[in-house]
């Protein structure tokens, strides 16, 4: 496929491993930041060369967990490269990509992609966007990356919060809770990015609704295993990693939920269920079923997940910010919210 297949073997590291292996390799991984995370305070990060006002934040310190690698060791894309879509050959009909359009302007951003980068920093239309995807909650949003006045671009800082990506922008050192696009601690603490809507879709669907979109592909295919899916198993698993909050009750924490915040209250209602309706119009908002969508976080090779589908969220035709994300990540977030199941 043009710009995918790798040249050179991926370094090797846990993320290269072998599922079975990776898997042990992450428990051993989970013993040793025990201890990390009781070292985890603010003056032992700024130990590690962080210059985040910790004097100012809006969560418990002790929630945040080191995730293993270090500030930006997951590497955000700051040039990305894109193909249009006429010239893109190679991807799976049914591969998971993220969809932003912007003004008539198109652009898919491959999970097999953002699932070695986590955030790429892009400016479509003439908008500056921060497409963010954490594995660990299927949290596939895209942010204005204008805050305050400001463009920042923003990068990753190796920690989780709830198993969830923490960001951080490179003005300010700032940290951002991805999931809820809310800095947690920082100058900044208390302000939130804005949301812009997008898609999780099959490449198909994308090809078919923009072909004369664009399509990101990796600058160095050697780089990462593009098309491998490191996290083999993981929405099959009985539990998240890294995760020691509250769990979901009457549903398997790794069961697909769809969440909207478009609206007075939050609204989420599993995947299965809308899967069994077909449509579901709640508070003025129409979610929709949509075959045809593999699963990035099943099998070790993404173009071979199984087929869970995804969803359409809008309102009077419209598209609005929506995410297919974890039952636990719900309980995590937003713990006064039930899930329609």
């Amino acid at each position: 496929m043009n710009g995918f297949h790798p040249t050179r073997p991926a370094k090797a590291g846990i993320l290269s491993l072998p599922p079975i292996f990776a898997i042990a390799a992450v428990l051993v991984a989970s013993l040793a930041l025990s201890t990390v995370v009781a070292l985890a305070t603010p003056e032992r990060w700024q130990q590690e060369g962080w210059k985040t006002d910790f004097s100012r934040s809006s969560i418990d310190f002790a929630s945040i967990k080191s995730g293993g690698p270090p500030r930006d060791g997951i590497p955000p894309i700051d040039d990305p490269v894109f193909l249009p879509v006429n010239q893109t050959s190679g991807l799976d009909d049914k591969e998971p990509v993220m969809s932003v359009v912007i003004d008539g302007a198109a652009r898919a951003y491959p999970l097999r992609v953002m699932i070695w980068h986590e955030i790429v920093n892009d400016t479509i239309a003439g908008r500056a966007i921060a497409v963010t995807y954490c594995p660990l909650c299927n949290a596939a949003i895209v942010f204005d990356r204008t805050v305050e006045g400001t463009e920042t671009t923003f990068g990753t800082t190796g920690k989780l919060r709830n198993s969830d990506l923490v960001m951080y922008d490179r003005e300010t050192d700032s940290w951002w809770q991805q999931f809820t696009g809310e800095a947690i601690t920082g100058v900044r603490t208390g302000t939130k990015l804005e949301v812009i809507p997008s898609r999780l879709e099959a490449w198909a669907s994308f090809r078919d609704r923009h072909p004369d979109g664009e399509v990101l592909t990796p600058s160095n295919p050697g780089l990462r295993q593009y098309g491998r899916n490191p996290y083999a198993g993981y929405d099959s698993s009985r539990v998240p990693f890294l995760y020691s909050g509250p769990m979901p009750e009457g549903i398997a924490p790794l069961s697909y939920v769809v969440v909207v915040r478009e609206g007075p209250e939050p609204i989420a209602i599993s995947l299965d269920r809308v899967r069994r309706d077909g449509i579901i119009t709640v508070g003025g908002v129409t979610i929709s079923w949509v075959a045809g969508v593999r699963s990035a976080l099943d099998t070790g090779t993404i173009a071979q997940g199984r087929e869970i589908g995804s969803i359409t969220v809008t309102r009077n035709g419209e598209d609005i910010a929506h995410e297919l994300t974890f039952a636990f990540v719900v309980s995590a977030f937003l713990p006064q919210t039930a899930i329609l199941d």
